[in-house]
Order: structure tokens, then C-alpha cells, then sequence
């Protein structure tokens, strides 16, 4: 229990994405299912940043005195979560797409009314 509290920004982000997973487990509807998968984007970013993240070290930026390369955090997985959200909103904004696309087509955002159009 003490490794849940001490790591409170990890804990956050297993959380977030078991709400995410569970929206996009549980519901029918094509705009909650987006929104269950931003979720989950959102806590893996949250995650990555935080276990990249050292305490007592600076951002790699350098203003006045240079403190070698001990002295910054690695930039490497903000970059990454940088291009990861780029990912992540292109694909929602392509989902989105996909969605109106079904909605002209069908009628509907439900799954299971989709399903069943689909059936018959």
C-alpha cells in the first residue's frame, strides 16, 4: 500500500486507464467509446511522463550555468509523449470522421442498433 501512495502520479494513471477501459468495455455508443480511448491515451501519457520525470533534476534546457549532463532529466520520453499526442488526436480526429460517416449511414451511433441494421 505505501508503494500506491508514494507513486500517487503512476497510481492516478492505472486508474485513469481502468476508467478508460471499462467506457470503452461497457458502452454502445461510438462518441463514449472515443471518448474511453482518450482516456486511456491520457493515462498512458500520464504514465511514461511521470517515470521519466527525476526528482532534483532540471528540464534540459540550459539557463546560466551549464550542469553537465547529470544535471538534466533525459528528454527522450517527453519527446515521445510530445509525438504520442499528436498520435492520439489524429486518430480521434479520424474517429470521429468514421463516426459521422456512420451516423449519415445508418442512422445511429449505437452499436447494437448498427449490428442489427447490419443483420438484416
Amino acid at each position: 500500500m505505501e508503494g500506491l501512495t508514494n507513486n500517487y502520479y503512476e497510481t492516478g494513471a492505472i486508474i485513469l486507464f481502468g476508467i478508460g477501459f471499462a467506457i470503452l468495455l461497457l458502452h454502445n455508443n461510438l462518441i463514449k467509446k472515443i471518448i474511453g480511448m482518450n482516456i486511456m491515451d491520457t493515462a498512458v501519457f500520464l504514465f511514461f511522463i511521470a517515470k521519466g520525470y527525476v526528482l532534483g533534476l532540471d528540464a534540459p534546457v540550459i539557463i546560466g550555468v551549464n550542469k553537465g549532463v547529470q544535471g538534466y532529466i533525459n528528454p527522450v520520453p517527453s519527446a515521445l509523449m510530445l509525438t504520442g499526442i499528436v498520435v492520439a488526436v489524429s486518430t480521434t480526429a479520424f474517429a470521429l470522421a468514421l463516426t459521422i460517416k456512420i451516423y449519415e449511414g445508418c442512422g445511429s451511433i449505437e452499436l447494437d442498433e448498427i449490428m442489427k441494421m447490419r443483420s438484416d
